[in-house]
């Protein structure tokens, strides 16, 4: 069907004595400060930053950590200097671009690589006939990071000097945001606590785990730090940071030295050491691979598992949530969409829970998160998101809700539980009853042919959802076409779900086929030779080529009549598919742009208008799957770009989209929930077809 125009630089994965790694060769100052590592915790906080040590994002940080509304997720560690001392020099790893000032490249030199093992990031360095690896993981379900240092070749000692520089803010603040009041460093027993008592933040707790360790006051301003990404976006990009000294300590073969920064109680980081909490995390991750579908315990897909554990979490933010569930004997758990930047968005939740629980074998959580959302039900809606510093919903969104009843759907066809349907069909059906009779936004039915139109001034509800400064970019106001495929398929699930419960199903069928009718007569353009993005619309009818159609074939109820079924993948295959998913608008249109980069209204300007979708490689496998199922083999070609793909930008995960031309290089947010999902997905299905076959 189609290759990868990028070129092959990097070794694949693979499983290796049994564990999972992927390597990345230091190929460069430029390769080393772009590619990017992420860490997660499963509450929503994380560890960042690039291979090379320099913060390049507001986000960038050795611990951002998840805390409940109003904190959100706070960055309390944001970078950790290192030296090494041998007899012959010094070497500075790690270091902080300054604005103004030329870089220190040179001490990159003695990276050897970089790699993923089990998904935790590691360093190699060569320095002076010492061969030193680091290791970072973050404790599951904990405020904590562990650094950890090892001597593996060379007779040793090297002294070890590690420098934390703090800016204490929220993880999306500017990094111009002031410190407020002072900083103050207290120890005892060698466990050290930084506050700042001018912020209601937690203490920022410190250990050094050591031969010989010890801390060295030494306050130092570190002003004109330059992020060099928030500069390229266009926000505020020069900050500052402040370190209170350096930790000290001996370095040998026969004793690694290990930092510790967390928000925990000191109780609770004592119950642990560092090499038995990493032992038990990797441990934690083999076993995320050996419950996976088979087709997904080796190579790409399973490095696809350990991605989607990093956005499946518990809602810190929301005690709320976590108290309902407890007391109900089960857990709160929700998906962030993606990182950095997002929170638990209800349509990319959905969407993405297949993929990262199903497919995963994480039948519980799936259960967890569809209940999670559904307690937050509101005029039959769930939310588009949840802000990271609120505990209430976002409502404006007008396929959340739709993609749910499919969410749903495919948790009982895996599962094979039917029982959740006592609990969830009441609200099922009132969540239906609102979409007849209308609810928030100018969400309704048209009584006249039973289509679902959407759209209220100055919102934008539909996936394609870009707005700055007051501009809507694709409004997409009316009926459009994935909205209406959706709205079909959650009809004919309910007219389902009602028959096996012995309710009367026999109204909803009448829509449902009411609506199916209505859509064939209503959406073909047979000048595109496909379907109208959105018809009744405020200018009319919008024949512009979009991958939305691609929906009315693809979802378990297709709507589009199947003697278009051909046409239309035909028409998406060659005018919208890429190496990396579906371009969101077809080449040749007015509105068109080719990439994606830029100021915040220069990126959405484009984020919808061209800009490749790697989620969006998911409904056009299973449209692949549907019309040519005897050709399922060709869908594997589709997928060979995100193999090097997970050795740039976000080492080992997908981002959010690509430039909508070659190179089509990654772009928005680094590492994405529905990106990894959809991938995931379709890659295990692909492999359990081939082996049928």
């Amino acid at each position: 069907m189609m290759k990868t125009d990028r070129t092959e630089r990097h070794r694949n994965s693979d499983v290796w004595d049994g564990q999972l790694t992927r390597h990345v060769v230091n190929d460069g100052f430029d390769a080393l400060i772009e590619r990017e590592w992420l860490v997660t915790n499963g509450l929503g906080g994380y560890a960042s930053g690039t291979i090379a040590g320099a913060a390049t994002r507001r986000y960038h940080g050795l611990l951002i950590a998840a805390h409940p509304a109003p904190l959100g997720r706070l960055v309390l560690l944001s970078h950790l200097g290192e030296q090494y001392l041998t007899p012959k020099a010094i070497h500075s790893i790690g270091f902080i671009e300054r604005l103004n000032q030329s870089m220190p490249i040179d001490d990159l030199q003695v990276l050897d690589g970089f790699r993923l093992e089990w998904g935790l990031p590691v360093w190699q360095y060569s320095i002076d006939g010492h061969v030193i690896e680091k290791r970072l993981s973050m404790p599951h379900g904990q405020n904590t990071v562990m650094v950890n240092y090892r001597l593996i070749e060379g007779q040793g000692p090297v002294e070890l000097r590690l420098r934390p520089a703090v800016h204490f803010r929220g993880h999306d603040d500017p990094v111009s945001t002031p410190t407020l009041g002072e900083y103050v460093m207290t120890t005892s027993g060698g466990r050290y606590e930084l506050v700042n008592h001018s912020l209601d933040f937690p203490p920022l707790r410190l250990q050094l785990e050591g031969h010989a360790s010890g801390f060295a006051l030494d306050e130092t301003e570190l002003p004109d730090v330059l992020y060099r990404i928030e500069a390229s976006r266009g926000y505020d990009n020069v900050g500052r940071m402040w370190s209170p000294g350096y930790f000290e300590a001996r370095l040998t073969q026969d004793e690694d030295v290990s930092l510790i920064a967390s928000t925990e109680s000191w109780d609770r980081l004592q119950a642990l050491s560092v090499h038995e909490a990493l032992s038990i995390e990797v441990e934690r991750r083999r076993r995320l691979i050996e419950t996976a579908d088979p087709a997904a315990r080796r190579g790409v897909p399973a490095e696809l598992v350990l991605a989607a554990d990093q956005f499946i979490i518990a809602p810190a933010s929301r005690v709320e949530d976590s108290a309902r569930a407890e007391a109900a004997g089960e857990q709160a758990r929700t998906i962030i969409a993606g990182y950095h930047w997002f929170t638990d968005w209800g349509r990319d939740s959905m969407i993405s829970l297949e993929g990262l629980t199903l497919v995963t074998g994480r039948y519980a959580e799936a259960g967890y998160i569809l209940r999670t959302f559904l307690g937050h039900v509101r005029d039959g809606l769930i939310p588009n998101f949840f802000p990271d510093r609120g505990t209430e919903g976002v409502y404006h969104t007008a396929d959340a809700t739709l993609w749910y009843f499919h969410a749903l759907s495919r948790y009982m066809a895996v599962t094979g539980d039917r029982t959740v349907l006592r609990g969830y069909l009441p609200v099922l059906n009132e969540i239906i009853s609102h979409h007849r009779n209308g609810t928030r936004f100018g969400i309704r039915m048209d009584p006249q042919d039973g289509l679902l139109i959407q759209g209220a001034e100055g919102y934008q509800l539909t996936w394609m959802d870009a707005k700055v400064d007051g501009w809507v970019v694709t409004p997409r106001r009316g009926k459009a076409v994935e909205i209406n495929a959706l709205w079909y398929n959650a009809l004919r699930l309910l007219q389902q779900w009602r028959q096996e419960s012995g309710e009367d199903e026999r109204e909803i069928t009448t829509i449902a086929d009411r609506v199916q009718a209505s859509f064939n007569a209503r959406f073909w353009c047979d000048s595109e030779q496909g379907l109208y993005d959105v018809i009744d619309g405020e200018r009319g009818n919008d024949s512009a080529c979009r991958p939305n159609q691609i929906f009315s074939i693809s979802l378990p109820n297709p709507v589009l009549d199947p003697s278009r079924w051909e046409i239309v993948l035909r028409t998406v295959q060659e005018r919208l598919l890429t190496p990396y998913g579906l371009r969101s608008l077809a080449p040749g249109h007015p509105d068109y742009k080719p990439q994606y980069y830029g100021d915040l209204r220069s990126r959405d300007a484009a984020y919808h208008q061209g800009t490749v979708w790697a989620w969006l490689i998911g409904p056009f496998v299973d449209a692949w799957r549907r019309v040519y199922p005897h050709r399922v083999h060709e869908c594997s070609e589709l997928l060979t770009g995100f193999d090097s793909h997970l050795s740039e930008a976000c080492i080992g995960t997908i981002s959010e989209v690509f430039d909508a031309e070659a190179p089509y290089l990654p772009r928005g947010c680094a590492a994405q929930a529905w990106s990894v999902a959809e991938v995931l997905r379709v890659s295990t299905l692909i492999s359990s077809s081939q082996e049928r076959d």
